[in-house]
């Protein structure tokens, strides 16, 4: 899902959902309901963030096909543009999506140990390559139309993606600090480890370091 992950970097405010690509990716082969759980999952937390941001409000229960059809309409796309009438066919897909989880799903309806062994083998691989692209597809149509549409309901305040190779100093005192750590034949300083694997908490502690910095500075 790699457009979308390039979507997520461009538009900063967006960033959290990139959990549900890693679950999604992560499961495809081996428990694609998994997979289709986070699509669906991905698909509502999109639509319901802009209709949020647009105060437009959704009813308790609201099926996910109606929850992709208010996104479209909170973005401005009237019932009568082309957009809408894609957009009806693309939340029935959004549908299906929620239905085919309900079905493979290794929970649903008390499944026997065959069923539970068989049941990824429901869907075959074009079907799920075909599934995941139209996630992605939909989720980046809405993002982008959602913030080219909508330039003050952008994420002003986000500041531009810091580089791990221009923040030498902060990089060295965490490596100091944690040290390096192996896997195999790889290894990576934890500061790698912290700027990739999870960059808000490298954000966090960047900013420590630099007060801290300041006000040592400061105190000369």
């Amino acid at each position: 899902m790699e457009k979308l992950k390039k979507v997520l970097e461009q538009y900063g405010r967006w960033s959290e959902l990139k959990t549900y690509l890693d679950r999604i990716e992560a499961h495809i082969h081996t428990d694609f309901s998994h997979s289709l759980e986070n699509a669906k999952a991905l698909l509502e937390t999109i639509s319901k963030e802009i209709c949020c941001s647009k105060e437009i409000e959704i009813e308790a229960a609201t099926s996910i096909n109606n929850v992709l059809k208010k996104a479209f309409t909170a973005i401005g796309y009237t019932s009568s543009s082309l957009v809408t009438q894609v957009s009806s066919a693309l939340a029935t897909i959004g549908q299906q999506i929620g239905e085919l989880r309900n079905e493979i799903g290794v929970t649903s309806h008390g499944k026997s140990l065959e069923e539970l062994k068989e049941r990824n083998n429901k869907v075959d691989e074009l079907t799920k390559e075909f599934l995941i692209d139209t996630t992605e597809i939909v989720a980046c149509f809405l993002i982008r139309t959602f913030e080219n549409e909508n330039p003050r309901l952008k994420s002003e305040t986000v500041e531009s993606k810091l580089l791990y190779i221009e923040n030498e100093d902060f990089n060295e005192f965490w490596d100091n600090a944690y040290g390096e750590f192996g896997m195999g034949d790889y290894s990576y300083t934890a500061s790698e480890i912290l700027y990739h694997v999870d960059y808000p908490a490298y954000l966090t502690e960047h900013k420590a370091f630099t007060e801290w910095e300041e006000g040592e500075n400061g105190d000369e």
